[in-house]
């Protein structure tokens, strides 16, 4: 049945043109997602008002600290699919399957309940005003009932990414896109619903796509299919998928810990600059998309690559997706800043709100392209299996980095210039970083492949 014509083999033929029919789906499914956070927050801006505008917006960072490092693990899901699926063992496949789904629902109710515990408590560590926090939590109390939904759809979607299946998961994005629009508007315009109602309807969408994702994998005819009463967590596939997913997770959630540092020093101006925060925020999601969309095509091609044993292919990959990155992300980030009064309008009609984040919006956009290659590297290392490496250097890099600019340069020049210079310098110092740890991993690659005999045991994984 279903499968086939939606699988890639990445192994053989020209590369840039199979990147770029992986890729552009992931953009685009990706572009969605943003929408529907955008519709959340433009619908709450203008019809709710700036504070449950501010409210939504500034949880972001909070809710990807929650949900890091269990994503991470699904990137573990897809690097382990795409090694299998490049040598054809559907055992390994399968044993997969099953336990990235079994895993994915245990850790959305861990999640949720962290989450529906802990939220408000973390909102009042960040500093999140008076005149917001009640919304802020309330929001956040709704949106983590949905977590299970959220992680069964991300795992479920990165095995079928693994085997070259993006237009799928696009679809069903659209689908539950369109539904949560339109309860957006339902639900805060006519019903007067305020934040609740943009979590209501975010927890009905990510239900609908979870579902289709799973009927996809119950009725793909393929190595990958989802069998209900074959769920079970296999041991030596789940340590496997924690060994490549789990550094991602914690260097995400890490990243996100030093973003909410960031997003506490910006409470630190006021709700309105918090508003214009949550704009900008909202912006740069469609460059990280844009840059994160090749990042995971460019895991999913080595993996595939990798597991087939073709190291001359993986440098040809690397290189075509640096330009892809370069192109996508500074690109897009010139084209907002251009446009920028216009983009931000769109979020809010209060002119302190647009000027607020009209100051520092070209800071952290025009060289985004940076931003891309920081993250594509470790995404190349992870397909090869090396994932504790690129965790290390992001977390000096970019966490340790930020959290000693923010405790001693910022405070010395308190604006919001100042605060966001640390995030072009730390893409520039961290990209260096981890150029050179690609080089070094590679080289091993290499080497395994080609004398496998020569290899130290310890060489072997990690």
């Amino acid at each position: 049945m279903a499968g086939k014509n939606y699988e890639m083999d990445m192994t053989t033929g020209p590369i840039l043109g199979k990147l770029l029919k992986y890729a552009v789906p992931l953009i685009l499914s990706g572009m969605l997602q943003l929408l529907f956070n955008a519709v959340d927050i433009i619908v709450v801006g203008r019809f709710a008002g700036s504070r449950s505008l501010a409210a939504v917006g500034s949880t972001t960072a909070l809710i990807n600290i929650f949900t890091n490092l269990f994503i991470g693990v699904s990137l573990g899901v897809n690097v382990l699919t795409a090694q299998n699926y490049a040598v054809k063992n559907d055992a390994e496949i399968k044993r997969t399957v099953h336990t990235a789904i079994v895993s994915a629902f245990i850790f959305g109710l861990f999640t949720m309940l962290m989450g529906l515990i802990f939220c408000r408590r973390v909102l009042q560590i960040m500093g999140s005003p008076e005149d917001v926090i009640d919304l802020s939590a309330l929001y956040l109390r709704i949106y983590f009932c949905g977590m299970p939904f959220f992680m069964l759809y991300n795992f479920g979607s990165a095995i079928l990414k693994a085997v070259g299946d993006t237009r799928r998961p696009l679809i069903y994005l659209a689908v539950a896109g369109v539904l949560n629009a339109i309860l957006n508007v339902i639900l805060v315009v006519v019903f007067h619903l305020d934040v609740a109602g943009v979590a209501i309807a975010t927890i009905f969408s990510q239900c609908v796509s979870c579902v289709l994702v799973l009927i996809s994998l119950m009725k793909a005819d393929a190595a990958y299919r989802l069998i209900p009463g074959e769920l079970r967590i296999y041991k030596s596939n789940f340590l496997r998928m924690l060994s490549i997913g789990i550094p991602a997770g914690i260097q995400s959630m890490l990243v996100s810990l030093s973003n909410v540092l960031i997003q506490s020093s910006v409470n630190s101006f006021g709700s309105v600059v918090m508003a214009g925060y949550s704009a900008i925020n909202s912006l740069r999601g469609f460059c990280y998309i844009a840059v994160n969309s090749i990042t995971q095509s460019a895991m999913s091609f080595i993996g595939q690559n990798y597991g087939a044993g073709n190291y001359k292919r993986i440098k040809r990959i690397t290189i075509e997706c640096t330009v892809l990155t370069v192109v996508f992300g500074s690109g897009l980030g010139c084209l907002i800043c251009l446009l920028g009064r216009q983009c931000i309008g769109i979020y809010s009609a209060d002119e302190a709100v647009i000027e607020a984040a009209l100051s520092v919006l070209p800071v952290t956009l025009v060289t985004y392209g940076i931003c891309g290659i920081m993250d594509l590297l470790p995404g190349c290392m992870r397909g090869m299996n090396y994932s504790l490496i690129p965790m290390l250097i992001h977390i000096f890099g970019v966490v340790i980095f930020r959290f000693f600019w923010i405790l001693t340069v910022f405070p010395g020049n308190h604006t919001l210039n100042n605060l966001f210079m640390s995030y072009p310098i730390s893409w520039i110092l961290t990209s260096a970083l981890q150029a050179v740890a690609f080089a070094v991993c590679y080289k091993r690659v290499k080497q395994k492949i080609l004398h496998p005999e020569l290899v130290p045991k310890h060489h072997m994984g990690k």
